[in-house]
């Protein structure tokens, strides 16, 4: 029986693979990479050499197929079903195409349980094979090890959303933190003026991995500036960011209240 292994490769460095991961991927028949035209080749080509420093017939195990553009033209959860229907029938082509293939795997940035949809284009497929899901590090853990800091302050709670719905949550207060994932527009814009932290990140665990720190209000536009300039560099960017309110800084965190208030003043 064909099964499918939901492999989480963490955000771009190889040494994020686990045992189990490793197990798997040194296991499986069949390896779907997906490609998502020249300007995001490097994604591919990553997931290329993870194989490769796994097992010796990397050219033989892993297949190839091409992402289908999701549609601007339509609203968003529709746009994203359709594109979900029509990435299922490209696996199940796939798997079509290797029948001998028993264990096929997909890698998956990050984790496949956090902001990715690996699972939902899963069952679609008809039968649905037995998944094995195997976790990897998810950005948010490498943003916060990048920046040395604990993801949840003390006995505060951990909002984790998208930055099209970040104007439609509350803003971090009481201690609480608000995880970004998925922006394309910089939202953190529509929160100047609030007293926020931020702590921001572009290509996590990668050789060319960005970081910037600071008071939202200070640092805004120079991650604005520096997000724009990386794009346009690589072709494509994977960013997340930590927002907390500067009243919930403690010194455990590196920055403590005698430094926020002295930004405050610095901005009054």
């Amino acid at each position: 029986m064909t099964q499918l292994f939901l492999i989480g490769i963490g955000t771009g460095n190889p040494d994020h693979l686990t045992r189990q991961a490793h197990k798997a991927i040194a296991e499986a028949d069949l390896i779907l990479v997906p490609r998502k035209g020249d300007e995001k080749s490097d994604l591919a080509d990553l997931r290329h050499l993870i194989v490769a420093d796994v097992r010796a017939d990397v050219d033989l195990v892993v297949s190839y197929f091409d992402m289908p553009k999701r549609s601007q033209n339509q609203p968003y959860l529709k746009a994203v079903t359709a594109w979900h229907d029509e990435i299922a029938q490209i696996w199940a082509a796939k798997i079509s195409e290797h029948r001998q293939a028993q264990k096929i795997a997909l890698m998956v940035w990050g984790d496949p349980a956090l902001y990715d949809s690996t699972l939902r284009i899963a069952a679609r497929l008809r039968p649905i094979p037995p998944i094995t899901v195997i976790a990897g590090i998810t950005s948010l853990q490498a943003l916060a090890a990048a920046h040395a800091i604990p993801l949840n302050t003390l006995g505060g709670e951990i909002i984790v959303t998208t930055g099209r719905r970040l104007s439609g949550e509350r803003s971090p207060e009481n201690g609480s933190t608000v995880a970004v994932m998925l922006d394309g527009t910089c939202a953190f814009q529509q929160l100047l003026g609030q007293d926020l932290h931020i702590w921001w990140g572009a290509y996590l665990g990668m050789p060319q991995q960005l970081l910037m720190s600071g008071a939202l209000d200070d640092v805004c536009q120079d991650i604005i500036k520096m997000r724009n300039a990386a794009r346009e560099d690589h072709g494509w960017i994977m960013d997340t960011y930590i927002l907390r309110s500067v009243q919930s800084l403690t010194p455990p965190l590196g920055f403590g209240l005698q430094v926020a208030d002295r930004l405050r003043k610095d901005r009054n």
